[in-house]
């Protein structure tokens, strides 16, 4: 793969090990790991390291149930609106190996049923679930994977009831921002070209998130997120390459286990059309999707975002 090829999607680095950020129902029950899937952006290219800040944002506003919108009334939860912002540092050590750590904060707005039955709403912002990852890349970087673990540094436990103006028994352990579990990350990635001249390129990842020692009665859902996509880097505005990008993301989680979840309501199925433009000025790269379903299944009745956001500002060195 030539020079050109890789410094347009350099702009991720290994990104990939944890941006491999889906879910859109109770919480984050709801897989915020959608937003941990994207382009090539995303994938490593060469030693050196990259710092990047990613904002993504949610709104998980509507019922769903199986393949269709759900009734509000059967849904204790109303809405979950939740901006994610993320700091990451990845290095690759040499043409083969890398490490990254990314460190979220997320900003979280929900509005559900209280145990008195009453419907009200609560706000707070906190640390979410940090990611430590590896990389892998094979000789020619078109290929590799990415191993690691995502640690339970979110609070898991965070209760209305601290504040006088909220009741308690609002915050269920499938809305917290942090999960309580440790999570094994396993991943891996493929790119390539479609054309001789090297402007129209194709990607494939996947990651495979398992949750394996858990906490105070819950086990998250396994979660497999996966996309596919093409680019197009033929465009040229002054020093900058522009990039639009086409993918499509396919997820499936597995239902909540224990005695603090809601087997009967968390589990899916879920496919997205996502298009999106990374701008690549050396050595700062700017990229933004949105992430929209187009067919979902849901277990039970849950919340579903009818859109997703997500936009990343990167600097290599």
């Amino acid at each position: 793969m030539k020079k050109k090829f890789s410094s347009a999607v350099k702009i991720g680095g290994g990104l990939l090990a944890v941006v491999m950020t889906p879910s859109v129902v109770h919480a984050c029950a709801c897989g915020c790991g959608v937003f941990d899937v994207a382009t090539s952006y995303m994938f490593p290219n060469g030693p050196g390291g990259m710092a990047w800040l990613q904002y993504d944002y949610m709104d998980q506003n509507q019922d769903w149930s199986g393949l269709e919108p759900g009734q509000a009334d059967n849904n204790p939860d109303k809405e979950i609106q939740t901006h994610f912002i993320t700091a990451g540092l990845q290095y690759m050590f040499n043409e083969h190996w890398g490490a990254q750590v990314e460190i979220p904060y997320d900003f979280r707005y929900f509005k559900g049923t209280d145990v008195a039955g009453n419907v009200t709403s609560y706000s707070w912002s906190q640390l979410g679930d940090i990611r430590l990852e590896g990389i892998y890349a094979f000789d020619n970087q078109s290929a590799g994977v990415t191993f690691g673990v995502k640690l339970p540094t979110g609070e898991y436990n965070v209760d209305p009831s601290a504040n006088v103006n909220n009741p308690a028994g609002l915050v269920d352990r499938d809305t917290q921002i942090g999960t309580g579990s440790t999570d094994i990350l396993l991943g891996g990635f493929y790119r390539g070209n479609l054309t001789q001249d090297e402007k129209w390129n194709w990607f494939a990842q996947g990651l495979f998130d398992a949750p394996t020692l858990v906490q105070a009665g819950y086990r998250p859902g396994f979660e497999l997120d996966t996309s596919a996509g093409i680019s197009y880097q033929g465009a040229q505005l002054g020093r900058a390459t522009v990039m639009p990008i086409g993918q499509l993301i396919v997820s499936e989680r597995t239902h909540d286990v224990g005695s603090q979840a809601n087997p009967a309501n968390s589990g899916y199925q879920r496919l997205m059309i996502s298009p999106g433009v990374e701008v690549h000025i050396h050595p700062v790269s700017i990229y933004a999707d949105i992430e929209v379903p187009v067919l979902q299944n849901f277990k039970g009745n849950q919340l579903a975002a009818q859109v997703l956001y997500k936009c990343s500002v990167s600097w290599m060195f």
